[in-house]
């Protein structure tokens, strides 16, 4: 019966929006970051910019992520991928160095690999194959630096034309999915689903809007591992 489709769609639609948690993501671009207000307002999480490519270190990194922690939000890093200068290797060590690692304390997430358009080129000048060798290197020396996989921030028209769309992450690396809409639209890469949603890039206390796709005891798992 129709109208307990309509009933049970609802309460579905409110389950979910419960489920999820509101966050958002800095770099210094942002300038200042309100982490009090954002907090009041229901955020629970912030990932912060700490590195790009080889030798780049985000000037507000620490003031961001000190910040982050003192007004009690569940914390982590981000990685701007550079595949167009030094290996996935390099870079997830690079990454690690400086800010970029991981603790069990339960109020860290796992690093972030934010690997989309670039400033020189789409796909950095790599093949799909080179690409997805590339991210491979990054993700399995992150592993081995953390025990942990790291979250991937991508988009689906990103991941499809430099990736040739590889499901060869979804089952180790949490989807964060790129897309400024009011739905998340198609999911890339195999992954069943995204883990986060980046789906504004503005946000009243500082830096891009993000939901997590869980709850609080959800979010505080992805943290401990």
């Amino acid at each position: 019966n129709m109208k307990t489709t309509t009933l049970v769609a609802t309460a579905l639609h409110i389950a979910a929006t419960l489920a999820a948690v509101p966050g958002f993501d800095i770099s210094h671009y942002q300038g200042t970051v309100n982490f009090n207000g954002a907090y009041s307002s229901g955020a629970r999480f912030v990932i912060i910019k700490a590195t790009e490519g080889t030798t780049y270190t985000d000037p507000k990194f620490s003031d961001n992520y000190v910040g982050a922690t003192n007004a009690g939000f569940i914390r982590g890093a981000y990685h701007f991928a550079r595949p167009d200068g030094g290996s996935g290797t390099t870079q997830a060590q690079f990454f690690h160095s400086h800010g970029g690692g991981w603790s069990g304390d339960g109020i860290t997430l796992p690093g972030m690999l934010d690997i989309e358009y670039g400033p020189t080129s789409t796909c950095y000048g790599l093949s799909t194959t080179a690409m997805v060798n590339w991210i491979t290197d990054f993700v399995n020396e992150y592993h081995a630096l953390t025990t942990r996989y790291p979250l991937i921030y991508t988009t689906n028209d990103w991941w499809n034309t430099c990736t040739g769309n590889t499901n060869k992450f979804s089952t180790t690396c949490p989807l964060v999915l790129a897309r400024y809409s009011s739905s998340v639209g198609t999911i890339p890469g195999g992954w069943p689903f995204q883990t986060i949603w980046q789906f504004n890039d503005q946000y009243a206390y500082g830096g891009d809007s993000d939901t997590f796709n869980g709850n609080a005891a959800n979010l505080k798992k992805l943290a401990t591992g």
